[in-house]
């Protein structure tokens, strides 16, 4: 009985060991079948990618007339397009052309230049060429995964570079013409090979679903130097739906210039941690000024650099902590609208205090969260 019982254990022990191989085994398979590969990675994404034009775009009989503009990707089966805001901005006639040739007139359905994301209009286009690409999850994305980049790099159309996430979280300069002096918040860094003509087209993982919209190169020469960026697909998800709606989206704002802790300014005020985000002036009339924050009165020189000390020091939003200005932007932008409220934790004169800030609408041409 002992050794019929002992053949029993061992036998069952047996049979759950191959079934956990078995899974392991069949999940790793599933995950390798799940990352195309180059070349599968453009079958499947080619036929939704175009680029935009304007002019003499619309005129088939003279295409040599047209003005390169960037590129784009089909969002939905509505017909929708989805590119940069500094894509089509103060241009006329749009026209779509994908792939195959086969261009169509386009209109501007809506934009935004705090995120500089724009949908189009495709007109008559058959329904049959609309394949939409999904949008990946990017806060899920690490440094260091694969990813693709498609579009129209000087006029060169379909084309494909490759490279890594180099990084994420970045703060990205907006178009000054477009938004003022604000900053793109959370955006991806990639050393995928962008170029003029790239502005609009999708970064892809590797499994073919679009995790940010390329948008800028960090160059001197204005061509690719190593460093691009991309609108993170979490952005596009929030924003274009707005976009399509109402053809604006507000934003949430608070009102406020200032500069990020540093261990020098840290020093000077009599911080013991160097974060947070040090306010130099609450803008007249915002809601930060209506709550009472209160920006600086003392210029300084630090390390060679010239501060204004005195004001409030931000250490926390609605009980996350405040690092530097992206915490503040982040959360605005992903958490908050114009009217909501909000508490900020400031530290002044040596005490933490909460202070209640009801948001407004993010005006035009300022240079504040």
């Amino acid at each position: 009985m002992r050794k019929a019982f002992v053949a029993i254990v061992i036998a069952v022990a047996i049979g759950v060991i191959v079934l956990v191989y078995t899974y392991i085994k069949n999940v790793n398979e599933v995950a390798v079948e799940s990352n195309l590969t180059l070349p599968d990675l453009f079958s499947k994404v080619e036929k939704s990618v175009v680029e935009i034009t304007s002019k003499g775009a619309n005129n088939l009989a003279a295409p040599e007339s047209e003005t390169r503009l960037g590129s784009g990707f089909i969002y939905d089966n509505n017909r929708h397009i989805i590119t940069n805001t500094h894509v089509p901005a103060g241009n006329e006639d749009l026209a779509v052309t994908f792939l195959d040739g086969t261009r169509y007139p386009a209109k501007l359905v809506g934009s935004d230049a705090f995120t500089d994301l724009a949908v189009l209009y495709i007109e008559n286009v058959p329904k049959d060429k609309l394949v939409p690409l999904p949008l990946g999850n990017s806060t899920a994305l690490r440094v260091g995964e694969e990813v693709a980049a498609i579009g129209n790099p000087f006029g060169l159309s379909g084309s494909m570079t490759q490279g890594i996430i180099s990084g994420l979280g970045r703060r990205l300069p907006a178009n000054p013409t477009l938004s003022g002096q604000y900053s793109i918040s959370d955006v991806i860094q990639t050393d995928a090979p962008i170029n003029p003509g790239n502005s609009g087209g999708p970064l892809l993982n590797m499994m073919g679903e679009v995790i940010g919209i390329t948008s800028a190169i960090e160059s001197q020469t204005g061509e690719f130097a190593g460093i691009g960026f991309a609108i993170p697909s979490n952005t596009i998800s929030r924003v274009v739906p707005i976009l399509i709606a109402k053809g604006s989206i507000e934003h949430a704002w608070l009102g406020i210039t200032g500069t990020d802790m540093t261990p020098e300014i840290a020093q000077a005020t009599g911080l013991k941690e160097p974060k947070g985000f040090l306010v130099v002036h609450a803008i007249a009339g915002s809601p930060a000024a209506m709550a009472g924050i209160l920006g600086g009165h003392k210029q300084v020189d630090i390390e060679g650099r010239s501060i204004i000390l005195g004001g409030d020091v931000i250490i926390g939003i609605d009980n996350k902590t405040v690092r530097n200005v992206d915490d503040i932007l982040v959360y605005l932008d992903t958490y908050k609208e114009a009217g909501n409220n909000l508490t900020l934790k400031i530290l002044r004169n040596g005490e933490i205090q909460d202070v209640h800030v009801t948001l407004g609408t993010r005006p035009n041409l300022q240079a504040s969260p």
